[in-house]
């Protein structure tokens, strides 16, 4: 049974690893940001939702009276 050559293995792997290290460098490089970054602002929107302006309670089962 013929034996797996392995000496290449290491210029192999090492040669693919500086590969993507290289491509990944250039496409990191291309990214564009922003020198100064502004805030942006923020309209408050007045909405009305019908239970905003009624009271609501919660009964809460344990504290209703019991019926028999």
């Amino acid at each position: 049974m013929p034996q797996l050559d392995t000496s290449t293995w290491f210029a192999t792997i090492s040669s693919m690893i500086l590969a993507l290290f290289v491509i990944f460098q250039l496409k990191i490089s291309k990214l564009s940001y922003t020198l100064n970054p502004t805030p942006k602002t923020l309209s408050k929107r007045n909405r009305t939702n019908p239970w905003e302006s009624k009271w609501t309670k919660i009964y809460s089962p344990l504290l209703l009276p019991q019926q028999l």
